[in-house]
């Protein structure tokens, strides 16, 4: 098992990147996907500090609406992680806009899968979201992986959308074509960045240590570590009981309130907020602050997800206080704060 080849789409984002040092961690040979070439330095660099071994990665371009370029890169691998898709911070409110996403993700994924089948390999395992469990659904506080959210449903945001619409997607094409399939569907995923580029995930981290709000919003979100998702897509590709199952990445819920007074005591020459922000103030300001509006229909409730489906594989996530302040240590040693 262990000198497997593992083909990794988005090696150059963060839940990727990690993915690609948890398999070099565990003696794996990598072949990960890249769309600018350029990007292969900054990766080998980041590996390099971390004592890795960069003759056991091999980086390739592949822009996953080309399928040609997709057959190419994934000759001689063995299993699949597939985890490119967009994730915009802010959702587009344009038809085009919401269109290229929805695309993007749709057709890379088939793309993807056609080329596994190609090539012989039926191992895949997907990288989709909490979004499509969640969906726009308010009125429930627990989800377990048999919740689908629903692709006819307005309210849903495009990245909801495009996640919901690929992961049918690949659903469909394994089954027909003997694909033996897990989707893996992380909650916020927060925990070390490894460059500048740290992507949205840590976003919600950044503008705390920097006090972009003057109070925190009464908000809260099941967590999980980065380098546990990457660790669960691993366990998930060599445990035979995980083929056919969507498996939920998630620790813990917690309010962004805790994390706040987590963060304030690790930094506290920061003087951290850590009020909360009246609701009313929260609406007020999402006209001003997008990422705010993408949070207010959710204010004050606690939504939270069962994990057994996942636990039962072994997996062991890690306490949420070391996620934040592994966070928060990487965001300011890369000096984004």
């Amino acid at each position: 098992m262990k000198n497997k080849k593992i083909f990794v789409t988005g090696a150059s984002g963060f839940i990727g990147s990690h993915c690609i040092i948890d398999l070099l961690q565990h003696d794996y040979k990598v072949v990960g996907t890249i769309r600018d070439m350029s990007r292969e330095k900054t990766l080998r660099k980041i590996f390099s500090k971390l004592e890795l071994y960069n003759d056991r990665i091999n980086f390739k371009k592949a822009d996953l609406r080309n399928p040609e370029e997709v057959l190419s890169a994934l000759e001689g691998c063995d299993s699949i992680f597939h985890l490119a898709s967009p994730v915009p911070i802010v959702q587009p409110k344009t038809l085009n806009g919401i269109s290229e996403i929805v695309n993007v993700a749709e057709l890379g994924t088939l793309n993807v899968l056609k080329a596994a089948v190609k090539q012989g390999v039926d191992r895949v395992i997907l990288t989709s979201s909490i979004a499509t469990i969640y969906g726009s659904n308010h009125k429930e506080t627990r989800f377990d992986h048999t919740d689908w959210a629903d692709p006819e449903d307005k309210k849903l945001s495009p990245y909801a959308l495009s996640k919901v619409l690929a992961e049918r997607t690949a659903w469909d094409f394994c089954q027909n074509n003997s694909i033996d399939l897990t989707t893996i569907h992380p909650t916020l995923v927060l925990g070390p960045a490894l460059e500048q580029d740290y992507g949205s995930s840590l976003e919600a981290i950044a503008k705390i240590l920097k006090r972009d709000l003057p109070m925190i919003p009464n908000f809260g979100f099941e967590i999980v570590d980065v380098r546990d998702v990457a660790s669960l897509h691993r366990i998930a590709m060599e445990n035979p009981n995980s083929v056919r199952k969507r498996l939920i990445a998630s620790k813990d819920f917690m309010w962004f309130k805790s994390i706040a007074e987590i963060l304030d005591n690790a930094y506290p020459q920061r003087k951290i907020p850590k009020t909360l922000m009246p609701n009313l103030m929260s609406r007020a300001l999402s006209i001003l602050v997008p990422e705010l509006k993408q949070i207010i229909k959710d204010l004050g409730k606690e939504k939270r997800v069962d994990t057994r489906n996942s636990m039962s594989l072994g997996w062991e996530p890690r306490d949420l206080e070391d996620t934040i302040i592994a966070s928060a240590k990487s965001l300011v040693k890369l000096r984004v704060v």
